[in-house]
């Protein structure tokens, strides 16, 4: 029961690597408040953690919607021990002179002023309590450069970035800041890039060092991780969890045996 007792906020966890975490903390003892632009959406996930646990509704990107889930929060529970800014949108994988800016300013909006909006909300509480542990969800792609892929880059690597600065500005109030760099993940949203041609699967395995995709539990497991007394002394740090992706370096495939002999996923 690595976070027994704790409240912790998680935002878009309405599904995917976002419930998945959700279900991780639950294990472990936390109190959970599942938010997602929908709020019927959040009821659901919710009640598959049981009767102890909230649902909040909200756009991350709105500062009202931010500032309403947040004192929602705070009027049921009266604090906020962990938040996990996890709420994001696909990008199109178009090249970037057929980007409308629009869809650029969608994509920073959500992920990045997402994550900017969140937590400088939630940390005036934090500091009042007296710390606490924010973890953020950045990308293997505000690592690396991937082509078409231009805005979901910019905002992840802007992620990374603003967890390094927040942690060192929070840092003297006992807020730790985090973050997570998934790799390529089985979920729902890339299971259906893959099956639109956007994604090639084996391609991936190939040229990750351990030869198979993550599941969402294991991005979770690292959340639960960085929010856990575990990690006390740990803080502005981006953690790949990527199967050794970001770290390959040669001019040949990561993987050199036969994918047939390795489960596609972890």
């Amino acid at each position: 029961m690595e976070l027994e007792g704790r409240i912790a906020l998680i935002t878009g966890a309405g599904s995917g690597l976002g419930l998945a975490t959700a279900r991780a903390f639950a294990r472990e003892g936390a109190k959970v408040v599942i938010n997602d632009l929908r709020e019927e959406t959040a009821r659901e996930a919710a009640a598959t953690l049981g009767p102890d646990h909230g649902a909040v509704g909200g756009d991350v990107s709105k500062e009202a919607d931010v500032e309403a889930m947040v004192r929602s929060v705070i009027d049921r529970f009266g604090r906020i021990d962990i938040l996990v800014n996890n709420a994001g949108v696909p990008d199109s994988f178009a090249p970037t002179i057929d980007q409308p800016l629009a869809h650029w300013q969608r994509l920073i909006d959500i992920h990045l002023t997402g994550t900017y909006l969140v937590s400088k909300t939630v940390a005036p509480h934090m500091i009042r309590q007296g710390g606490g542990a924010m973890a953020n969800v950045s990308s293997i792609a505000g690592v690396m450069g991937l082509p078409v892929r231009t805005a979901y880059s910019a905002a992840k690597a802007g992620i990374s970035m603003l967890t390094r600065v927040l942690g060192c500005e929070w840092g003297p109030h006992n807020i730790r800041v985090n973050a997570v760099a998934p790799g390529y993940i089985l979920t729902p949203l890339t299971d259906g890039l893959m099956k639109e041609g956007k994604l090639d699967v084996n391609a991936i395995r190939k040229r990750t060092p351990m030869g198979k995709m993550g599941r969402p539990e294991d991005i979770a497991e690292a959340m639960v991780f960085l929010c856990s007394d575990r990690a006390r002394f740990i803080t502005t740090i981006t953690m790949p969890v990527d199967g050794g992706y970001c770290a390959w370096g040669a001019p040949s495939d990561a993987f050199p045996g036969n994918l047939d002999d390795v489960v596609t996923i972890a």
